[in-house]
């Protein structure tokens, strides 16, 4: 990976974990995502008209990335609402470059040098023990355990996807803008047949912290976007996931939360893989 390609993506992760913890506005889970969601489409709207057209046969693709994007939230949501943040969430992430390496081997064609294998594992390893034994609140339920994998399964899917249909577009931008429009049309209409005005609700009063969640959410997924058209998907798929090592150190030194021995131990397997991979 060259190394504006890893500055790139080490960015896309500090983002990552900075509109994380900028969501926190107060209002319920699915609020929450939909009003990152409509942040980030009115931001894609706004760009739209400034970027290239992808190529036409890209938009199925995109299409079915707007799906599986809108999946990945619908079971986010479910899996905070069974479990405790900090285990559901590494582990939705933390297993999903596991799944893109295997797939990238077994179906794509796609080799790696060993060190990169073990960079993966090592990032991918770090952040699975956070999900272990970072929380006080018990083992996950089976239900949670579900909503959570399935959460990891979805973000595989999409990761792939969107590497492979950024290429097929000719265009990482294009790619990005329209499948977030996409994507933000698919939740808002199942969240409003599902919950009624009832999610809308309160949204206003939170739209600064929204917007600004929204614009990093946007940037960290489109500057991971152009990193898989210049780099291996597994590998920009894992040093994505990074953006836990980064969340971890913001809830130490900023948020000024306690942090177990498990987490430091987490974080150093986490350095240690994005090391490997600079190697």
């Amino acid at each position: 990976m060259d190394n504006h390609v890893f500055a790139a993506v080490i960015l896309a992760a500090l983002l990552h974990a900075g509109w994380n913890s900028v969501v926190k506005v107060g209002l319920d889970r699915v609020s929450t995502i939909l009003l990152l969601a409509i942040a980030q489409a009115a931001i894609a709207a706004v760009a739209l008209p400034f970027v290239d057209r992808p190529a036409a046969a890209a938009f199925p693709m995109i299409a079915a990335a707007a799906a599986l994007h809108a999946g990945y939230k619908l079971f986010l949501i479910e899996a905070y609402a069974r479990a405790d943040l900090s285990q559901a969430y590494p582990l939705a992430r933390g297993a999903a470059p596991i799944f893109v390496t295997v797939i990238s081997v077994a179906f794509l064609g796609a080799s790696f040098a060993p060190s990169a294998l073990v960079a993966i594992g090592a990032i991918s390893a770090g952040i699975l023990l956070m999900a272990a034994k970072g929380s006080t609140s018990g083992r996950m339920d089976g239900h949670a355990l579900f909503f959570a994998l399935g959460t990891a399964g979805f973000t595989a899917s999409y990761t792939l996807l969107d590497g492979l249909g950024a290429r097929v577009a000719g265009t990482a931008s294009g790619f990005v803008l329209w499948m977030v429009i996409g994507d933000t049309a698919l939740l808002t209409a199942f969240i409003a047949l599902r919950h009624g005005r009832a999610a809308f609700v309160g949204l206003r009063p939170a739209w600064t912290s929204g917007v600004a969640a929204g614009a990093m959410s946007l940037g960290s997924y489109w500057i991971a976007v152009w990193a898989f058209t210049q780099a291996p998907i597994a590998l920009v798929a894992a040093l994505r996931e990074s953006s836990i090592l980064f969340a971890a150190l913001i809830a130490a030194f900023v948020l000024r939360e306690p942090v177990s021995r498990w987490r430091w131990i987490s974080a150093a397997c986490i350095a240690c893989g994005l090391a490997l991979m600079k190697a």
